[in-house]
């Protein structure tokens, strides 16, 4: 799994042009050193998950704002897929799945499901987003109209305010589901 350097690249120059900084300012905030920054703003480079944090508190944004891909309609992140960054000093490796908007409420459900009758929801209030993690099993999830087969470790988000479904594939299938309004 590699790291989105190309995305990381592209929201280092955009909030350290936002916050009105010089590549030498964060860099010296951050600790590293501005042939380095400059190497990670070019989309070059391996950055670890402590120069990352380090830059991030530099420009006093969360972590995760470094790692926001583009906002697709649905999004699918296989197991073993998606922007990663590892520790240098620990076996320790963080994938982004989602962000959380401003002001946004998320609430977190555990789901256990089996096959027979499709869990087909009505649409939600608009912006509704709702994020699923497959943690047993596999399931067909997603719009109604173009749902993604998912197996143990996999990713999905869809718009909610539109109808979707949610179809246990195997027995004792089990998933986090994430619900978004804003």
């Amino acid at each position: 799994m590699s790291q989105p350097i190309s995305v990381i690249s592209k929201g280092l120059v955009r909030e350290r042009q936002r916050a009105g900084l010089s590549l030498a300012e964060v860099a010296r905030r951050a600790g590293i050193a501005k042939s380095t920054l400059s190497q990670l703003e070019a989309g070059n480079g391996n950055p670890s998950l402590e120069t990352l944090w380090a830059l991030c508190v530099a420009l006093n944004i969360p972590f995760a704002r470094l790692m926001e891909p583009e906002v697709n309609k649905m999004q699918v992140i296989r197991r073993g897929e998606g922007p990663a960054v590892v520790a240098e000093l620990a076996d320790y490796k963080a994938v982004l799945l989602a962000t959380c908007p401003p002001a946004a409420r998320r609430d977190i459900y555990l789901l256990t499901t089996q096959p027979g009758a499709d869990r087909i929801s009505s649409p939600h209030p608009q912006g509704s987003v709702e994020h699923i993690i497959i943690t047993q099993g596999r399931a067909l999830v997603g719009l109604v109209d173009s749902p993604v087969e998912l197996n143990a470790g996999d990713y999905i988000s869809y718009p909610a305010d539109v109808e979707h479904i949610f179809r246990a594939l195997e027995p004792d299938t089990m998933a986090v589901l994430v619900s978004e309004q804003s």
